[in-house]
């Protein structure tokens, strides 16, 4: 049987290895440098908030430093170009959304690609998102919603947290199949999408359930629909996409942890495997949920199917649903 690509570049390094850099003599495990969690938006957004539940477990499991940095900027971008680019030692780690494979599809140009450019080690943790409105709208349910979008074509506007996320692909999936015309407001975070349709400045907002999941306990915005496949723990009375008429609806917010191509797989599997051991705690569960998350904490080679099963689903919508390029 012919040798797989991960086999063919092992046997390819072996043969290099006399004149490979000083770090690839040690690729086998980590040094005893930090390792460094690249986080690609700012603080306090659901990634940033995986990101630092996993480094600090990593830190307390291995006795080591894990730290978090944020790299905001270019949609994403800046940050998966900035992890493509570093050493393939297991010391960058990057942490991202949907926004990682969907990039490449939606700009024109992106620095990285997702599958040549690195190795997947897991999706962390995953939440569905939410179709939340401004209790001041005089609607029930979902159906109720589209009727009125459908009365007042071009009156209404729905916000999402950055162009390419999943809640923006899930506001324009939406679209298409009701076929509403219901204007676009990108934000520069879930949080500020959120604020918007509380202050109704925007009528709805799809964003992931953590950024709006007090709000709606709160009674400051009303959730008509969650768009995982399952209803939410934290919000078990609002119905699903399907659930509420609209099957084929599905999205969630994916939680990527990745690393550089080229990474050896003891060390992608010595990430896995602590990822997975961190999130496997009852407690670390526990208070994932409370937060609006699902662990899942799949394989490398899970993951890499994940990716790619995700990249075609979302590249279809938007051929189907005509979101212009990016430049």
């Amino acid at each position: 049987m012919a040798p797989s690509r991960r086999e063919f570049a092992h046997l390819s390094g072996l043969a290099a290895v006399a004149f490979a850099a000083p770090w690839v003599a040690r690729a086998e495990s980590l040094s005893d440098r930090p390792v460094r969690f690249i986080v690609p938006f700012a603080a306090g957004g659901q990634t940033d908030v995986i990101a630092r539940l996993v480094a600090g477990g990593l830190s307390d499991a291995w006795h080591a430093a894990v730290y978090v940095e944020n790299l905001p900027g270019a949609g994403g971008n800046r940050a998966a170009a900035a992890v493509a680019r570093a050493l393939p030692d297991g010391h960058t780690v990057l942490i991202h959304a949907a926004g990682f494979l969907i990039n490449p599809i939606l700009y024109s140009s992106v620095p990285y690609d997702p599958v040549r450019d690195f190795e997947p080690v897991t999706v962390a943790a995953t939440t569905p998102n939410v179709l939340v409105i401004n209790p001041s709208l005089a609607v029930a349910n979902l159906q109720e919603l589209v009727a009125l979008l459908k009365a007042s074509s071009g009156k209404y506007s729905y916000a999402h947290g950055s162009v390419g996320s999943a809640g923006h692909l899930s506001g324009e999936l939406f679209k298409q199949r009701f076929g509403v015309d219901l204007a676009t407001v990108p934000f520069t975070g879930n949080a500020l999408a959120v604020n918007s349709t509380i202050g109704g400045h925007t009528t709805m907002a799809f964003v992931a359930l953590p950024a709006a999941m007090e709000q709606v306990k709160q009674e400051t915005l009303r959730a008509l629909v969650v768009t995982g496949a399952k209803r939410s723990e934290i919000l078990p009375n609002v119905p699903t996409m399907a659930e509420a008429g609209a099957p084929d609806q599905e999205s969630e917010t994916l939680q990527f942890v990745l690393v550089p191509a080229k990474t050896p797989d003891a060390i992608v599997n010595k990430l896995y495997r602590g990822i997975a051991d961190f999130v496997a705690s009852p407690q670390i569960q526990a208070r994932l949920s409370a937060l609006g998350f699902e662990p899942v904490a799949n394989t490398p080679n899970e993951c890499g199917a994940r990716i790619k099963a995700e990249s075609a689903r979302w590249a279809q919508v938007i051929r189907e649903t005509h979101i212009p390029k990016i430049e």
